[in-house]
């Protein structure tokens, strides 16, 4: 992963400086953006503006420490598998065919030619395979295995391990599992690793919206995406040397935009150069803010739709309160390890009322505080982890990517801690 950390730099110096180029054409435009803060993160580091294809970032871990006389005891998670391809088939075909054609013609910039150099490695490492698991995405669930392994060791101190981990029958979410799961036989190869896989799992490991609740996102972002129309004039001009003669090429310059943002959301998870540098700063951020409100809107308790998606989410949360349950009483099992998808992630945090990206809010004001790329990286994890005292007692913290939250509405006994009994008795009341 330390290659990544570098490549981060690298991608970071390419953003800022192609940002800085442009910023004299685009500052007109920052005006109208929600939240200057989304804009400084995004110039920072331009591979976020996927949102749901930020690839994870691990940050520094700190522990709360837990009240008198209360340890790790059990954990109860559920991941996100790790980066992956994307979707492929048009976008990639659609650039390469389009500036290929204006290379034959001589109508290629420098920037261009290197646009269809790039487009073409990308569509050749994604092999005709939508949501392929990277190379990184079995290092992120690796080390984020490691990580838990470390940090809550007296979990897995007992005469016999037990840990039971279970996947979304996809075979992106498969190989997340594997990795991680191979990471802690490699520390301890007595662990008793249970391996588990079906339809059952799936009838709620991998759920989504349904077409009502898309047909309220939808509605909610046609204002917002007709708000501003990106910046046509400076791609061409970027691209080609003579943009008249390349708009005969191109029928639909904003769809061409966008074809480049999608093409260009997973080129961090290949550890390739940044194809979205290609873009205005102003066309990233509409396709990032759509991407953002539509993940929001359809997955989380929004005003708009949340009381249509949060009971999808009930099984599962259903599935975590009957294991949890039975390992506490039992005391056979360290952990529970479930590998699915965004989604579920997403809709679990906000039936759970995580601070934060579980908030109840209405799609303005998850413009100015909802920041898909941090609630919804890759590898996007949610951790339960237990305490008991020597009475039997149970408290439980809550862990959204690595870092300690708050669930709404909800007193904690004492700092990030709260009663299990309380928790189940009041989750329903996130709700509100």
């Amino acid at each position: 992963m330390r290659f990544h950390i570098i490549l981060k730099a690298s991608l970071f110096i390419s953003a800022v400086t192609l940002c800085a180029g442009a910023s004299a054409q685009e500052t007109n435009h920052e005006s109208q953006y929600q939240n200057p803060e989304f804009v400084r993160l995004l110039h920072e580091d331009i591979t976020r503006a996927g949102c749901n294809t930020n690839c994870y970032e691990f940050g520094p871990i700190h522990d709360t420490p837990a009240p008198r006389g209360y340890k790790p005891y059990y954990i109860s998670h559920y991941g996100r598998h790790g980066s992956r391809s994307n979707w492929g088939g048009a976008q990639y075909k659609s650039l390469i065919e389009i500036l290929s054609s204006a290379k034959a013609d001589g109508l290629l910039t420098a920037a261009g030619d290197s646009l269809l150099e790039e487009v073409t490695v990308v569509n050749q490492i994604h092999n005709g395979m939508n949501g392929r698991l990277t190379k990184m995405g079995a290092d992120e669930h690796a080390r984020i295995a490691d990580r838990m392994y470390h940090r809550y060791k007296k979990v897995f101190k007992r005469k016999k391990t037990t840990i039971r981990a279970i996947s979304s029958t996809v075979p992106r979410c498969i190989v997340s599992m594997t990795a991680a799961t191979s990471r802690l036989k490699a520390i301890n190869p007595d662990f008793d690793i249970r391996w588990d896989c079906g339809e059952t799992y799936q009838k709620y490991m991998a759920t989504g919206p349904t077409d009502e609740i898309w047909a309220i996102v939808n509605k909610t972002t046609e204002a917002i995406d007709a708000e501003y129309v990106p910046d046509t004039v400076q791609i061409m001009r970027r691209l080609f040397t003579n943009p008249v003669a390349a708009k005969k090429k191109i029928q639909d310059v904003v769809k061409f935009e966008k074809y480049i943002f999608e093409a260009g959301v997973v080129t961090d998870a290949f550890e390739l150069r940044p194809i979205l540098r290609f873009l205005p700063f102003d066309a990233v951020y509409k396709w990032f803010e759509l991407t953002n409100l539509h993940l929001y809107l359809g997955q989380c308790n929004s005003v708009e739709a949340g009381a249509l998606r949060m009971p999808i989410a009930e099984p599962l949360v259903n599935d975590i309160v009957t294991r949890a349950d039975e390992a506490l009483s039992s005391g056979t099992v360290a952990a529970d390890l479930r590998y699915g998808h965004d989604y579920d992630a997403l809709a679990l945090c906000s039936y759970l009322g995580f601070e934060g990206v579980g908030d109840h809010l209405t799609a303005e004001q998850a413009r100015r505080q909802w920041f898909g790329p941090w609630n919804v990286p890759f590898a996007v994890n949610i951790q339960m982890i237990f305490y008991k005292n020597k009475k039997g007692d149970v408290l439980v913290k809550f862990l959204h990517n690595e870092k300690e939250t708050l669930l709404r509405g909800l007193e904690p006994v004492e700092g990030p801690y709260y009663s299990w009994e309380t928790v189940k008795a009041n989750i329903k009341g996130y709700l509100r």
